[in-house]
């Protein structure tokens, strides 16, 4: 067990058994707790709420949905700490859980899908598990993972089919579209960090390099290369 991932770990239990004791005790007592620390994008843009953004990934909705979370934590949270290290894993997990937070404030303006979204409560760590998920996809491609506990599948291939899902549910709207959209979001800012959160990482040299890579690629079309064959074989020459 690897210090975040442990921290972590008893962090959303510690959270998830205060709020069933406040519960127990008095159910009036919980709600306004609950309603301040859910992600609420209505309360974040009319009463300046920011800590949602963070504090909706500690609540848990019941006992299996923590239970599910918390198991996908260790599953992909444990490998990715011990290669990454704890700074940049916790940076990771906080910025894909935030950043899924803010992806979501932005889709409640949005026609449509804005109208269910910016009075829903979300609550998980789905966002962030789902940018663990799919650094997990990246590094380790071809590692095979259970989906549904039953079908052996390559991560990467585990990771489009858990988006394509979220995506579908979020259009549909079933199975709690809104937590689907989190899990996107999650999806979304994991791969823009993994690709621009690099250390060495500079956004001119990186246009650059794609400039040049499309360079060479249009010039490598104009010439083939064909395996050599013998001395007097004019056609059949390396060229």
């Amino acid at each position: 067990m690897t210090p975040a991932v442990k921290a972590l770990l008893i962090a959303n239990t510690a959270m998830f058994v205060l709020m069933t004791i406040i519960g127990f005790a008095s159910t009036d007592a919980v709600r306004p707790i609950w309603f301040h620390l859910a992600l609420n994008p209505r309360s974040v843009v009319e009463d300046w709420e920011l800590w949602q953004l963070a504090t909706y990934m500690f609540l848990h909705a019941g006992i299996f949905h923590l239970l599910f979370n918390m198991l996908a934590l260790w599953m992909f949270g444990v490998e990715l700490e011990q290669l990454w290290g704890t700074r940049f894993f916790t940076r990771y997990y906080f910025v894909t859980g935030v950043g899924a937070g803010v992806l979501m404030l932005a889709l409640s303006f949005v026609p449509n899908l804005g109208d269910r979204v910016y009075d829903a409560a979300t609550v998980g760590a789905s966002g962030a598990l789902f940018g663990l998920m799919l650094a997990y996809g990246l590094l380790f491609p071809h590692r095979r993972i259970y989906m549904y506990f039953l079908f052996a599948v390559p991560a990467r291939y585990f990771v489009m089919i858990a988006g394509a899902i979220s995506l579908y549910a979020t259009v549909v709207d079933q199975g709690g579209g809104v937590a689907h959209t989190a899990h996107l979001g999650g999806l979304v800012v994991g791969y823009a960090y993994l690709r621009m959160g690099r250390p060495n990482f500079h956004p001119v040299a990186e246009l650059k390099y794609r400039y040049l890579r499309w360079k060479i690629n249009r010039l490598r079309k104009r010439f083939d290369v064909y395996s050599g064959g013998r001395a007097n074989d004019v056609d059949r020459r390396l060229h």
